[in-house]
């Protein structure tokens, strides 16, 4: 294997300009308090460009105390499709800016988190982005105290920390106005509710704010929900057992929330054995704007989550002139209009 070329220096760049070494580097620092003919610094410049000179990042870095680099903890982000897209949005973010990204998983392990955010700090990483897949409550480890740092998807109980967080509150009154624009009032029953039982306290978070919003947009109409039937989320069958009774009772739901794609799939499945049609005689409304919601006939309306803008945000927050501020950025939800409502039909 041939020898890698060696790297061009400040010394090279100086032969091959015709100046001093002193004079390079005053001009490739951006230096314009030096008296440098224009002549000159073309000259620099043309032969910095030419050679293919590249700054080294050590020694800059010993100089302003500054890598440009970044580091992004997560606990199980990277295994999703879908929650990827916060990484995604954050290595951009910080290309944008010229900064490096190192990421790293600690599989949900306490123990390995630890390790990795002392492995962030041990390489003098610029500042820190905190992860969850799940969006709740964190108590903030002191490692992340030491480095300009933000929560991504997660909230911090001291408030001591910037925390990004999709606006989970708005979508629920968005799923509902979505429901009262379509003529429905008395029959909008809501299906999953505040508690995702899947054993984490973070599923309780999104349910909680979902209903809140949900609730709060009734009350700004005049009306009540007709009803919440609460149930785990995590798979169609729980959606289907919690409304196929109600399909069939003689005051029967004219329109569902639904708070996820999968509960949505499972009401789907049991209009269909009850002999309902969505959107004809049940409309439908969701949330995450999964893969199910597109291939679902009709398409369900979805509210997605911003994964992408959410990591964009956290980065740029980060490298903010001031820095992160303590403060909860909630992060608007997009409405993904679909063909599951129509008006209510009797």
């Amino acid at each position: 294997m041939p020898p890698s070329p060696s790297r061009v220096t400040q010394a090279d760049v100086a032969r091959h300009a015709g100046v001093s070494r002193t004079t390079v580097s005053f001009v490739l620092s951006g230096r314009e308090d030096m008296r440098i003919s224009i002549e000159a610094r073309r000259r620099i410049l043309g032969a910095a460009e030419e050679l293919g000179y590249r700054p080294n990042l050590t020694a800059q870095s010993l100089r302003t105390r500054k890598t440009h680099t970044l580091g992004l903890v997560s606990d199980t982000v990277a295994g999703t499709p879908h929650a990827g897209g916060m990484i995604q949005g954050a290595l951009e973010a910080a290309l944008e800016r010229d900064h490096l990204l190192y990421f790293a998983e600690s599989g949900g392990d306490p123990a390995a988190e630890r390790k990795l955010l002392q492995g962030m700090l041990d390489r003098q990483v610029d500042g820190l982005v905190h992860a969850a897949m799940s969006t709740g409550r964190r108590r903030p480890s002191e490692q992340m105290r030491s480095r300009p740092c933000v929560l991504l998807n997660c909230l911090d109980d001291s408030g001591e920390f910037t925390c990004v967080v999709p606006d989970e509150e708005e979508a629920g009154r968005q799923a509902v106005r979505l429901l009262l624009e379509a003529g429905h009032r008395e029959g909008v029953h809501v299906v999953g509710g505040r508690h995702l039982t899947d054993g984490t306290p973070e599923g309780v978070y999104a349910g909680r704010e979902r209903m809140r919003g949900a609730e709060a947009a009734m009350a700004q109409a005049g009306l009540r929900l007709g009803g919440v039937s609460e149930c785990d989320w995590s798979a169609p069958e729980h959606g289907y057992a919690a409304v196929r009774g109600l399909l069939d009772s003689p005051r029967r739901p004219t329109a569902f929330v639904c708070c996820n794609d999968r509960l949505a799939f499972g009401v789907y499945q049991a209009a269909c054995d009850s002999g309902l049609a969505v959107p004809r005689d049940l409309s439908v409304v969701s949330f995450d704007d999964s893969e199910l919601a597109s291939w679902l006939r009709p398409s369900l309306t979805s509210i997605a989550l911003p994964h992408r803008e959410l990591g964009r945000r956290a980065v740029s927050l980060l490298l903010s002139p001031e820095g992160p501020q303590p403060a909860v950025h909630r992060i608007p939800m997009p409405v993904r209009r679909r063909g599951s409502i129509a008006a209510p039909h009797r």
